[in-house]
């Protein structure tokens, strides 16, 4: 009867029964017993209760029973360490048992059971097994070094076990030499600092020698060490490979697939011109097309490591095409790597066979296949010059064939098509345009969006297509959007007079209607271009493009040198360094391959500097502790930012809005004028009179692109108290001009007109720079917004506080007065930049009594997300340093009655526990700083 009855038994009261049946004088009984105990344990039940009764047994010579007890110690040892210890002089018996396979098991079992009281004892008998006459024994205590070291790494050095196991790299027995190689790389993983394989030329030919007699898991650990080796110069590494080419042939396809990272390595250093050089890439493709006669799991480990090998070298497969040609029966994946794989090795010679193969895969079921074969054979257009007259053809006979995805995937393909070859297949853009209907997809649908814009002047009825697909302007995605918004303006520049409208209606859908900031960012810049300086915006829009190279989706040159040193593994499944996919503290080696020559060229990979080379510079002043704004000359700071420098044209400069008409400059005649600048969208925040020039900060030359924190609308005066006037308002900074944003509604049963405002004597001179102009009657119930221009050269009065500003409203009913407070931000100037010298200089003349501590708590930002957030109010950031784990930024605003505000603020960085932010003002009228940190507080917690 077989083992399986052990695992039926479900009685009460078992252990007890067990616990006798243990400790019987029967050796069968007691072997019955323990085989019931395991069976136990394996299905979950708890039997620790049973461990001093099954340590007993070990005093045993059946190897059976004996196996069966290290199994339960290996399980329970964890939960019950000081019964454990009972087992230990067992263990060390064992480990001069007359018997090897028993002191291979104690050893084995010792190195498994992970309890630091044990490992102390487990030295001893370690060391014995490791200079042990019989191999077996060796092989094992090596595997034992490694787990031993996992678990103490520091009594594995200090006993000296690392050394013997180098010595039994020169073993006799080819197992233990595997089994040391595969212990040191083990221990050398998790210590990549540690040189534990120091490998030369000598050690090199003991593990070659080994290679030859080795299991195929021993070969694989030695070529995998061999792989880690740099040859000293060509005709050491033409020797290695000599003595790995044999591995090729190997039944399993690990040891195919190491044997090739090897030679693949090792190759590099061989000189092309060589003979064997030759004879290396005839040998390298045989294998390799064996492994694809596997089962599909293994086929598809080995097109992923195919097509590593493909782009490194591809004349290794370049014949072998037709193993590539895809079976009905391939999984998809398996299908959609060859496919990868094709394309890669097609070529003037084969290209035919290749393209009848593809147009045969367009006509098959499963639809990602067949998208994939469509995108193919625009792949091979490119890539083979030749053949993209046929590529075409063969694209249009899909597109005839009306399948929808089908037809989508080649108007995306012959997209590129076009623009690898200009003004050569143009012909077919008629049988493009029938198909515009069909299209869902977004990548279809701006791929014909932009086929339309970039030949415009040979569509007749361009601007009819792009109008169709204005409509739905809001519900189609970004790409979309984008490519739409670019193509009417191409069609504009080639045909003004035509789309004037259609240009008006897109930019305006961009710029007021759309939430997206790369839309309304292009929106905006077309604008400009388009109103400032029409020959620019052709220089610009409709320049010359670049052809797209062969192949776009090559592995990065580096990247797949690095994969190639990880051929055989997971790395070169995912095509991914294994830093990007394995967690934990062991660090990651970026590898790389050999220097073509052995000459004095270093072989360390891009990512790691020369031994010896000077580090990068370091500030050379470490500030005292107390002077914590140091010497800000020393710092370590990035050039400063700067504006471009915008281009002067003859066009009047934010003279023109784009929308009200201003287009007549591109198609008006010599005399021309413009119109008065109107009103940016109010969503921006712009002031009225600004035009796009202050959006864009044409004109001033100074400030971002974005404004500064605008507050929400609040009730500065309520219906009630203005007989049914209520007023809310915000002020607003955009690039130099301060605002003041009203909204008016009448709530009162009459009609409001002849309205006009006036600011009492205030801190800062704020005063109207314009009349309150409310274009129309207010009717009851009617609601207006204005942005009112503000200027700071009215009359100066200091006032309690220092930001209370006082306002008179009139209207025909009456007039009205309410106070409100400006929030001190809008008086930022946008040249408050200090010189790094004389903020040290001024900092340390402003006396220290005029310093002021305040602390912005929970603002969980970094040192980076601060800086930017102020910088667009314009508090600009003059230095940042480090001290002490704390971030500082040294910073500076001027205030637009020319008073300058210095700042110190101290950040805490990667502690999510301590978000608050300690503020240091310095200033020459300290009365200015609580409203500055005020002001502060405001733009950073918004």
């Amino acid at each position: 009867m077989t083992d399986s009855k052990y695992f039926t038994t479900t009685k009460k009261g078992e252990i007890f029964e067990l616990k006798a049946e243990l400790n019987s004088d029967k050796k069968e009984k007691k072997k019955e017993a323990v085989k019931k105990v395991i069976a136990s344990m394996t299905v979950g039940k708890d039997v620790s209760a049973l461990f001093p009764d099954v340590v007993n047994c070990m005093q045993t010579d059946n190897l059976e029973l004996k196996k069966l007890v290290y199994l339960y110690l290996m399980n329970y040892a964890k939960s019950q360490p000081d019964m454990a210890i009972m087992a230990v002089n067992t263990f060390v018996k064992d480990c001069e048992d007359p018997n090897p396979l028993i002191r291979a098991l104690a050893v084995r079992t010792m190195g498994c059971i992970r309890v630091d009281k044990i490992t102390e004892y487990l030295c001893e008998p370690l060391r014995k097994c490791l200079k042990d006459e019989d191999p077996y024994v060796r092989k094992t205590a090596a595997v034992c070094v490694a787990k031993l070291h996992d678990i103490n790494a520091q009594l594995v050095e200090d006993q000296g076990f690392l050394d013997t196991l180098k010595d039994l790299i020169s073993d006799s027995n080819p197992m233990v030499v595997a089994n040391a190689v595969a212990a040191l790389s083990e221990i050398a993983e998790s210590h990549p600092s540690s040189n534990l394989l120091d490998l030369n030329p000598q050690s090199i030919n003991k593990l070659l020698t080994a290679l030859n007699e080795c299991t195929e898991w021993g070969q694989i650990f030695i070529l995998d060490c061999l792989a880690n080796y740099t040859p000293k110069d060509d005709r050491e590494a033409q020797s290695i490979c000599e003595r790995v080419t044999p591995r090729l042939s190997h039944a399993n396809s690990a040891v195919v697939l190491s044997a090739v990272k090897v030679l693949m390595k090792f190759m590099e250093m061989l000189s092309k011109d060589l003979d064997y050089y030759g004879t290396l890439l005839k040998k390298l493709a045989p294998p390799l097309v064996t492994l694809l006669s596997a089962e599909p799991e293994l086929q598809y480990v080995a097109l992923r490591n195919i097509n590593l090998i493909v782009q490194k070298r591809p004349e290794i497969l370049k014949h072998e095409m037709k193993v590539f040609f895809v079976k009905y029966n391939d999984p998809i994946y398996v299908k959609l790597e060859k496919l990868d794989i094709m394309i890669r090795l097609a070529s003037q010679a084969n290209i035919a066979q290749v393209l009848a193969e593809l147009k045969e895969y367009a006509t098959e079921v499963d639809v990602d296949f067949v998208r994939k074969a469509v995108r193919a054979i625009g792949r091979c257009a490119i890539k083979v010059e030749q053949s993209a007259e046929r590529c075409v053809s063969t694209l249009l006979d899909l597109i005839q064939t009306k399948v929808n995805y089908v037809v989508q995937e080649a108007i995306v393909v012959i997209k590129d098509i076009f623009r690898k070859y200009p003004n050569k297949y143009e012909s077919v853009i008629a049988t493009l345009c029938e198909n515009l209907d069909s299209l869902d997809e977004p990548e279809a649908r701006a791929a014909m969006i932009w086929i339309v814009g970039e030949y415009a002047e040979r569509i007749d009825n361009a601007d009819e297509l792009l109008e169709g697909f204005l409509e739905g302007f809001h519900d189609e995605s970004t790409q979309v959007q984008l490519q739409l918004l670019t193509a009417i303006v191409k069609l504009f520049l080639k045909k003004p007079t035509e789309t004037q409208e259609l240009v008006q209606q897109v930019l305006s859908l961009a710029t007021q209607d759309s939430d997206n900031p790369d839309l309304r960012d292009r929106g905006y810049i077309y604008w400009r271009l388009l109103s400032t300086d029409p020959v620019a915006a052709k220089e610009v829009v409709l320049a010359e493009k670049p052809l797209i190279s062969e192949e776009t989706d090559l592995i990065e040159p580096t990247l797949l040198d690095e994969l190639i040193c990880y051929i055989g593994t997971l790395a070169s499944v995912y095509h991914k360094p294994p830093s990007a996919f394995v967690e934990g503290g062991r660090g990651v080696v970026h590898k790389s391959l050999p220097p073509r020559t052995a000459s004095s060229e270093s072989t360390e990979s891009p990512e790691t500097a020369p031994a010896g080379a000077p580090p990068g510079e370091q500030p050379d002043v470490i500030p005292a502790q107390g002077d914590l704004l140091g010497d800000l000359l020393n710092l370590d700071l990035g050039p400063p930012v700067s504006s471009p420098p915008l281009a002067t044209t003859s066009v009047q400069m934010g003279a023109v809005d784009l929308l009200g008409g201003g287009l007549d400059s591109l198609i008006g005649g010599p005399n021309f004028v413009a119109p008065p600048a109107a009103t940016v969208p109010a969503s921006l925040g712009a002031p009225i009179g600004g035009g796009l020039s202050d959006l864009f900060d044409l004109t001033s030359g100074v400030g971002t692109l974005s404004g500064s924190y605008v507050a929400p609308k609040a009730v500065w005066l309520p219906a009630m108290k203005a007989k049914g006037l209520e007023i809310l308002g915000t002020f607003t900074r955009q690039v130099g001009s301060i605002s003041m944003d009203l909204q008016l509604t009448n709530k009162a049963l009459q009609v409001m007109t002849d309205f006009a405002i006036q600011f009492n004597r205030n801190s800062f001179g704020l005063a109207p720079a314009a009349p309150l102009q409310v274009h129309a009657p207010l009717s009851p119930n009617q609601t207006v917004e204005i942005s009112l221009p503000l200027n700071t050269v009215g009359s100066v009065m200091k006032m309690e506080p220092l930001n209370n500003l006082q306002v008179a409203v009139k209207n025909n009913i009456d007039v009205f007065y309410f106070s409100t407070l400006y929030p001190l931000h809008i008086l930022f100037v946008e040249d408050g930049k200090m010189d790094r010298q004389m903020f040290l200089a001024t900092w340390k003349d402003i006396p220290n009594e005029n310093e002021a501590q305040f602390q912005i708590r929970d603002c969980p930002l970094n040192a980076e997300a601060v800086s930017s957030k102020l910088q667009s109010s314009n508090i600009f950031t003059i230095a940042k340093r480090n001290v002490e784990g704390q971030d500082m930024l040294y910073q500076s605003l001027k205030l637009t009655n020319g008073i300058w505000v210095l700042a110190e603020l101290r950040i805490q960085p990667g502690n999510p526990s301590f978000t608050d932010l300690e503020l240091s003002l310095k200033c020459r009228a300290p009365e200015v700083s609580q409203h500055v940190y005020q002001a502060y507080e405001t733009i950073l917690k918004n």
